[in-house]
């Protein structure tokens, strides 16, 4: 199971960072804070201090096109916010 899907890179998560040292990620729905926590650590080399994880309902979506009006929702998922010791930084762009 790969626990950390992907990183969370918006205005309000970049001031989670600058501010509180913290990192938001998008993670398996069954992942709980022990693993996560496990799988950080060992992808970028920090020692995290806490795990905040929270399901994110999916928003409903529409548009009108050629066929007629289509509606649908968005899929939920998990987010987990990751505190990390001071000092130490998280740099998305030189992992791959």
């Amino acid at each position: 199971m790969e626990i950390i899907k992907k990183p969370i890179l918006t205005e309000k998560a970049s001031i989670l960072t600058e501010k509180l040292n913290r990192y938001a990620f998008k993670v398996d729905h069954r992942a709980n804070k022990i693993q996560i926590k496990s799988a950080v650590e060992a992808m970028f080399g920090v020692t995290v201090l806490a795990v905040n994880t929270a399901v994110v309902a999916g928003k409903a979506k529409s548009r009108y096109t050629k066929a007629g009006f289509v509606s649908g929702r968005a899929p939920k998922y998990k987010k987990a916010i990751i505190t990390i010791k001071d000092g130490e930084t998280i740099d998305f762009y030189s992992t791959i």
